[in-house]
């Protein structure tokens, strides 16, 4: 089962399971303000290892749009498929919200579909 390291804080999670979600079990209050739907990118976090090499097109798209590919991913779009370590970028402890936002479902929405960045690129 991979490992994960979220601003200092770790545990052990299926490989299924969606990293939004993990990162808040382990107490982490990273936003979500979209439900988790690569709408937002308030879930966005950066990694220092581990990092996959596949995205879904939600993934690729929304940072594109917003100026952020390469420098971050979305943790609502990835599941813990290996050991990572990694930073959440915007948390309740950071921002001035009241919630970090409706409560992610158990699987990557929309529907994921994996790919690599080349893929992407030529789609």
């Amino acid at each position: 089962m991979p490992t994960l390291s979220v601003n200092g804080k770790h545990g052990t999670f299926q490989e299924d399971k969606r990293l939004v979600l993990a990162i808040k079990e382990l107490g982490v209050t990273i936003g979500h303000r979209c439900g988790g739907n690569a709408r937002c990118t308030t879930c966005r976090v950066e990694f220092s290892s581990g990092e996959p090499d596949t995205m879904t097109k939600a993934e690729y798209d929304k940072l594109e749009e917003k100026g952020l590919l390469g420098q971050a991913r979305l943790s609502c779009q990835l599941t813990c498929s290996q050991d990572m370590a990694l930073n959440a970028v915007m948390t309740l402890d950071n921002q001035t919200w009241t919630d970090t936002g409706p409560q992610p479902a158990e699987t990557v929405m929309p529907e994921a579909m994996w790919l690599t960045k080349a893929e992407l690129e030529n789609a």
